[in-house]
């Protein structure tokens, strides 16, 4: 099947002014022309597409982007560099899943402590706020 931009875009989830950018930038090489020089793509371009995204998530930079495209063109004999970077950034995910685990768990506590101080099963305090029986 073929795509025009807009049906790519429906496709990948990216907006239009993304996926132009990613073409301009060379992040989705070779790309097609229709009869009056329309971008397109087929089946492959819309994985490769849905691929960068994942890597944007991820926390890749445009250039770290570039760089692991152009790794990818290289063929099979970069895939230990690919590997490695792939590794790098999986490692970094899960740093951030920790943090935000912490976070989730900093609200849960604070939330059960607000509706223990509402519902009068606890005393409030607050560190912003200085303690009258304390001289």
């Amino acid at each position: 099947m073929i795509y025009t931009m807009m049906q790519a875009c429906k496709e990948t989830g990216m907006t239009y002014q993304g996926l132009k950018f990613y073409c301009n930038e060379g992040l989705i090489p070779n790309v097609k022309r229709d009869n009056v020089n329309r971008r397109i793509f087929d089946e492959r371009d819309i994985a490769w597409i849905k691929s960068l995204s994942c890597l944007k998530n991820c926390g890749m930079s445009i250039q770290e982007m570039k760089e692991y495209t152009k790794l990818c063109l290289e063929g099979a004999s970069t895939i230990p560099e690919r590997q490695k970077i792939l590794a790098q950034k999986k490692l970094q995910l899960q740093e951030n899943i920790e943090a935000l685990t912490a976070s989730v768990e900093y609200i849960e506590n604070k939330q059960k402590f607000y509706d223990e101080v509402l519902s009068g099963k606890r005393e409030y305090f607050s560190n912003l706020i200085p303690c009258s029986c304390q001289n």
